[in-house]
């Protein structure tokens, strides 16, 4: 929601775009490491309880946000305020595997993605006339005031799907077993650590854009909006054709053919990227069909990644959105390393990671003895 208006607190605090973006790279930063220490608390307490936390640190946050009078502090704020709010992203993976069978879990992400979804198509477009309007601050208010009544939901109408634990230990030694447990399993790192590689497409593309469509073709606030909310249409629209498509084959056989396609479709964007190909609406398409790779990647490999745990079920979704997070922040940092006033820094970014993901799912996949492995649990005490 705010990043049309990267210009507008630019100015307000006599910095530069590309040092109010280190905002966005320190709060995927906290969103990637925060789940870390959901994951466990989840799976003693409940999903409730520590949701409850995180929500109100968003809150808090947020208000800090609004308020800030530099651009470091924007920066420091926001990695609270992803801290906060990364306990929702947590819970709503977990919360699908303890309240939905294993032989639906990917129809239910496809589902949890479109949810997920509709905040970046209109998000961008609203904070864009919200900044015009009252000016950025006003941004972090309208989140602020989201987030209360989604709080309030929370207490009152979401079930609790996970009786709390007394049995689950939170010292740092079975911790860090229940870590390990999970991430050994070969279908979990397997399609989680691919689909992870894979989604740096996406956030190459959230960092990259308002440098892309608002400085080299300089398209206003209210415009940046309405392309990325076009844009968005792919990942979700994608993600809902998934729904279809996983009637006739596998989720891993889509995994499979949506990576070969973006490993196809970012080397071509990289090499007309460098020689200068495309102009905004042969960008616009490029990142279009990068965005329905995404799309169609995501909840099957979310599904493949979560199938074989139930009692591990909230480290597991921890684990799978770090990993997520982290390269995300890695590429949206190589964004600015990269430092060109052009697409090509985020088709390099497509292009590698892409490919990457695809050598990891095929050396992974000789690793996997069968495709939805049995539950695994961890003995009490341990």
């Amino acid at each position: 929601m705010y990043l049309p208006a990267f210009q507008d607190i630019a100015k307000s605090f006599g910095t530069t775009t590309a040092k109010v973006d280190l905002s966005l790279s320190s709060f995927f930063i906290g969103l990637a490491f925060g789940q870390l220490l959901y994951g466990p608390l989840m799976d003693r307490y409940g999903r409730k309880r520590p949701l409850y936390f995180g929500m109100g640190l968003y809150i808090l946050a947020s208000v800090g946000c609004a308020m800030s009078h530099s651009v470091e502090m924007l920066i420091a704020v926001r990695l609270l305020q992803a801290i906060g709010s990364c306990a929702a992203g947590v819970a709503s993976m977990a919360m699908v595997r303890d309240l939905f069978p294993v032989e639906d879990s990917a129809k239910v992400f496809a589902l949890l993605v479109l949810v997920l979804g509709a905040s970046p198509l209109v998000a961008p477009t609203v904070g864009g006339y919200l900044a015009d309007a009252f000016g950025w601050q006003s941004v972090f208010i309208a989140l602020l005031s989201i987030a209360v009544i989604v709080l309030l939901a929370v207490i009152f109408t979401l079930p609790e799907s996970y009786k709390p634990d007394t049995s689950y230990s939170l010292k740092p030694g079975p911790i860090i077993g229940h870590f390990l447990l999970v991430m050994k399993h070969p279908q979990f790192y397997t399609y989680a650590i691919s689909g992870a590689i894979s989604f740096c497409g996406l956030f190459a593309y959230v960092a990259c854009s308002p440098l892309v469509f608002m400085d080299v073709f300089h398209l206003g606030k209210k415009e940046y909006g309405w392309v990325f909310a076009g844009l968005s249409v792919g990942f979700i629209g994608s993600s809902q054709v998934n729904s279809l498509l996983i009637r006739s084959f596998k989720s891993e056989q889509v995994v499979r053919a949506a990576l070969i396609a973006q490993v196809i479709i970012g080397v071509v964007f990289l090499v007309g990227a460098m020689n200068n190909w495309y102009n905004l609406w042969g960008t616009i398409a490029m990142i279009f069909m990068i965005l329905c790779c995404v799309g169609l990647i995501n909840p099957n490999s979310a599904a493949l990644s979560m199938a074989p745990f139930a009692k591990n079920a909230g480290v597991a979704s921890a684990l799978m959105g770090t990993m997520q997070l982290s390269l995300g922040a890695a590429a949206s940092f190589c964004i600015g390393f990269l430092n060109s006033p052009s697409a090509t820094p985020m088709a390099v970014i497509v292009a590698i990671s892409s490919t990457v993901g695809l050598v990891v799912l095929l050396i992974g996949r000789t690793k996997i003895v069968n495709e939805i492995e049995p539950e695994l649990s961890v003995p009490a005490g341990h």
